[in-house]
């Protein structure tokens, strides 16, 4: 990611370029999704401004959106990387771009891409760009969420005030969340999906995956690899998706038959849903943008699901974006921190990469119920595919009240207990404040919890969920840490607090 790196400032792509010394510039920024059935990127041009120390997408210009490639395999769980190499190559060149000239950018590995031979392949083809890219390994929650933001669901139950469901349905999995005032408040995933029966132009099919298999059997059909399918199969087997996915929509009770589909436990939220967008593959066939076929149950799974959103009499919303409702890019920004109230338990630990970013939703009243802080921690990793401690976590959170001993021993005791997997994994307990408290709660941490992990605790820096940040090491002349956070950018989100700039 830089060329140079001297006192928190940050050297880009291009030579010699300062962007703390700039009040203005722009990055260029490429999103990646690589997923089981398609894969795309998109390249943006980012307008940064500097604005109270700290640099934000003021725009977002796109370059060039990229063709939409259905994800090649070698075998039935092996992408084949080569030729998706040649893929993201003529990206490039259709965008009259190299990988040199990109700054920054994400990198969105989901479904089959998330397989250790896969994700390892797949991150040897953006080798040059390593340091400049978020990657992230995606799981079904956070589909879900990226989907619900990337679709505009999150923004507009916000700025509309309504109770907005997101349905994302890709070729293999279906991912669902709810959004109110802005935030992600149920979600889950189902085997539903419209590449589980791929078949070529003259019907003879190709692929049959496991779920596939099964709504096949429930429409009463013989299918397998060989057979050729009809349009009245085809048909038979989206009505019986969309059975099962009307139950989901409606918030019904799941039968025993789409019980067994999820992939995630039920939605268990029971408010009012004000309005459905739709997002992933199928959604090109329920908006009608899209008339070719691509040799799956698309077509459809989308006409028939749409029927049955219209007779229940929910209202459908046009989403943002559809099968490129993900990640547009990252943008990156630094924030250089007071060094009196940073504490860091050993200078070795520095500097860190690419950490995610896990913001509870915490509630501080005046005694704090450490039980109520472990809860909100886990939900918020979990939301974030983070529960397993695969990799170290960044807490955020702005403290709001006193410090005495009691509300600081309780919220550090229920923050430990939520991340004691992480830490018996050896990462190091890193925690992002908003107010000038950061040694104090490093202090804490080491002295009376007696907590022998490595502690990264720094304040003075506000970050949000799908924020990825850098701590660089301690700059000895003034103490201070230099913070490199980089964001990712979603279709309705890329425009922040800028009056009729360009999404």
């Amino acid at each position: 990611m830089y060329d140079e790196e001297e006192g928190g400032r940050v050297v880009f792509a291009e030579p010699k370029r300062n962007l703390q010394s700039a009040e203005k510039t722009s990055l260029v920024s490429v999103g990646v999704d690589i997923g089981s059935s398609t894969s795309h990127l998109v390249f943006s041009r980012l307008r940064m401004e500097q604005r109270d120390g700290k640099y934000v997408a003021a725009e977002r210009q796109v370059i060039y959106d990229s063709d939409i490639l259905l994800t090649p395999y070698t075998d039935m769980h092996t992408i084949d990387a080569e030729k998706l190499g040649d893929y993201i190559a003529g990206q490039y060149r259709s965008a009259q771009l190299t990988p040199e000239d990109i700054d920054t950018g994400a990198l969105i590995l989901t479904g089959l891409a998330v397989r250790r031979q896969n994700a390892r392949a797949i991150g040897d083809l953006f080798a040059v760009e390593t340091g400049k890219f978020v990657s992230v390994s995606a799981g079904d929650r956070m589909e879900a969420a990226m989907a619900a933001f990337g679709s505009g669901a999150a923004d507009n139950s916000r700025e509309v005030g309504v109770a907005v469901m997101n349905v994302d349905i890709g070729g293999g999995t279906t991912k669902i969340a709810i959004c109110d005032q802005g935030n992600i408040v149920a979600l889950t995933a189902l085997d539903i999906g419209a590449r589980l029966i791929s078949f070529d132009d003259s019907g003879v099919v190709l692929r049959v995956e496991e779920g596939g298999k099964l709504f096949a059997k429930a429409a009463g059909i013989d299918l397998s690899p060989g057979n050729t399918i009809s349009t009245e199969e085809c048909e038979k087997i989206a009505e019986c998706m969309a059975d099962r996915l009307e139950e989901i929509i409606t918030l019904q009770s799941p039968t025993p038959e789409t019980e067994a589909l999820h992939r995630l436990p039920p939605i268990s939220w029971r408010g009012d849903i004000d309005a459905l967008t739709f997002s992933g593959g199928v959604s090109e066939f329920i908006y009608e943008y899209e008339e070719n076929e691509f040799g799956d149950l698309g077509p459809y799974l989308g006409h028939a699901i749409l029927r049955r959103a219209q007779s229940a009499g929910f209202r459908v919303m046009p989403s943002v974006e559809n099968i490129r409702a993900t990640v547009v890019g990252a943008s990156q920004y630094t924030i250089q921190l007071s060094g009196t109230t940073v504490f860091v338990s050993d200078e070795a630990l520095l500097p860190l990469r690419n950490i995610p970013v896990i913001k509870p939703r915490l509630v501080l009243e005046d005694e704090i119920d450490h039980n109520a802080i472990t809860a909100s921690t886990e939900q918020a990793l979990e939301r974030l595919d983070q529960s397993a401690a695969d990799q170290p976590v960044a807490i955020c959170f702005d403290w709001i009240g006193s410090a005495s001993f009691q509300r600081v021993d309780g919220f550090l005791r229920g923050i430990a207990s939520a991340l004691s997997m992480h830490l018996e994994k050896g990462h190091p307990l890193i925690l992002v404040c908003e107010g000038d408290i950061g040694k104090t709660f490093g202090i804490h941490v080491r002295e009376e919890l007696k907590l022998t992990c490595p502690i990264i605790s720094i304040d003075g820096i506000a970050l949000e969920e799908f924020d990825y940040i850098d701590i660089g090491a301690t700059i000895i002349a003034s103490g201070a840490v230099p913070v490199v956070i980089k964001s990712l950018l979603f279709p309705a989100t890329t425009a922040l607090g800028q009056e009729g700039a360009a999404s």
